[in-house]
């Protein structure tokens, strides 16, 4: 009598091969964490479901690839997420949160598994179907005109800022309210009766974002931008404040997971090196997105903030596309942790693309309401907006009075502008400076103690 073949050890096989569009050999398929199966098993396997066909073979030796017959599987790639009374798990999704929910007593302990990084080829494995892709770029795309990197995130920076650094902290546990945040990061005022590492994490998230959208054409994923994100994401939150932008030389756990992050120091910077090489040759700025949201929690470079790092991380290739950025609205703290768990236990991402195609969707919801509102952007502004921002700032911060801000205007335009442009410049600066407000403030990057002073000379 033949062996009855376990409906999971099919089910992950075929998980495996969606990952390689153009085909997996056997070879891609041992090198996966996800199966243990001998060679002679998992050929049986294979032509098992050649002969049901749900997979289908090319080649032969080792030219033979088998590839993913979407019309045999549990999810299309096409079709949508399904609704499980107020969810939108797909079955996949499903399984993993089935498994992670167990107690942890009844889960396996597992340690770093490298081969999960290596078996990822840029542009020729995909986390993300193709569908998913193109729906997520349809949504986020803002316009089809060609603008400097940045352009669409400043125009409702205000927003962002608050929207990012809530939900973001929200999802480590931050008991600030939407209120409480948008206080915090509007007029510097922290909440009563809150713990001062909240205060000091939601600023944190501030002073990240920031420096992303200010940044937008020379951020990427390399370690200047990495370490420099974790640098400010935990300024002012680890014992030692001189592992801020460092990889960890030292071993970390995570409570609530059987999971043991690499403790090698070695073998840390040198996977933190290949994350990074792989995303920045990742061409899909939705995959690259959600290629760091996967592998840096996984490998864990920092002693600590590795998550918040990977979410503010995601935003760059959407940022530096002029894409609708990723503020993570709506999304269950359950639900993103679950889709970590899945990594981290299980090597399985479809828990967490599940809950990244769900935020990205509500994001894109959020801020195509929020352009609206804004209308369409002054040509003008978006070319000089450095030079404005950097000589209203230069005004506040040097307490001029109305004459003396005219003045110096009139300097700044006859060095960097066109003899054409300069009154619209000197009367938008002037615009500028009557429009100041604490609730505006941060875009010229000036602090509430600095407009205070200075209103009492203007006035």
């Amino acid at each position: 009598m033949p062996l009855k073949i376990s409906k999971h050890q099919l089910s992950a096989i075929l998980d495996i091969v969606r990952l390689f569009p153009n085909g997996a050999a056997i070879r891609d398929l041992l090198e996966s964490p996800a199966l243990s199966t001998p060679k002679r098993t998992l050929q049986r396997h294979l032509e098992h479901l050649v002969s049901e066909g749900r997979l289908e073979a090319k080649g032969v030796a080792r030219a033979r690839r088998y590839l993913i017959l979407e019309s045999a599987t549990s999810l299309k790639e096409d079709s949508p997420l399904m609704a499980r009374g107020n969810e939108w798990l797909s079955t996949e999704a499903d399984r993993i949160r089935d498994s992670i929910l167990r107690p942890l007593a009844q889960r396996t302990p597992v340690g770093y598994r490298g081969a999960f990084l290596d078996a990822y080829h840029p542009n020729k494995t995909f986390y993300l179907p193709n569908s998913m892709r193109s729906d997520l770029a349809r949504l986020g795309q803002v316009s089809f005109e060609e603008l400097p990197p940045g352009t669409y995130v400043r125009q409702f920076l205000n927003r962002l800022l608050i929207d990012l650094s809530w939900n973001s902290s929200r999802l480590e546990g931050n008991t600030y309210s939407l209120l409480e945040t948008q206080h915090l990061i509007e007029c510097g005022e922290g909440a009563e009766g809150k713990p001062p590492e909240e205060t000091q994490m939601i600023l944190n998230h501030k002073a990240a974002i920031e420096m992303l959208a200010e940044q937008a054409d020379g951020i990427g994923f390399n370690r200047h931008t990495i370490c420099n994100i974790h640098a400010l994401l935990s300024d002012n939150l680890l014992p030692n404040p001189a592992t801020c932008g460092l990889i960890r030389s030292r071993p970390v756990g995570i409570s609530g997971t059987v999971f043991h992050p690499l403790a090698a120091p070695q073998m840390i910077e040198e996977n933190f090196d290949i994350i990074l090489q792989k995303a920045q040759a990742i061409q899909d700025p939705f995959e690259q997105a959600f290629f760091v949201m996967v592998q840096l929690p996984y490998l864990q470079p920092f002693e600590d903030v590795n998550k918040r790092v990977s979410r503010l991380a995601a935003n760059i290739p959407l940022i530096r596309r002029n894409l609708c950025p990723l503020s993570f609205i709506d999304v269950d703290q359950k639900d993103y942790i679950g889709g970590l768990l899945g990594i981290y236990e299980l090597n399985r991402f479809e828990y967490l693309r599940d809950v990244f195609d769900f935020a990205y969707r509500r994001s894109c919801a959020r801020y195509s309401a929020v352009r609206q509102s804004l209308g369409t952007p002054d040509p003008f502004r978006l070319k000089y907006r450095a030079s404005i921002s950097e000589t209203v700032r230069e005004i506040v911060q040097k307490t001029m009075t109305k004459s003396g801000a005219l003045a110096f205007s009139n300097q700044v335009a006859a060095k960097k502008l066109p003899e054409s442009e300069r009154t619209k410049f000197v009367g938008t600066i002037e615009m500028e400076l009557n429009g100041l407000h604490l609730g505006n403030i941060v875009r010229h990057r000036l602090r509430p103690s600095e407009f205070e002073i200075w209103k009492g000379a203007w006035q």
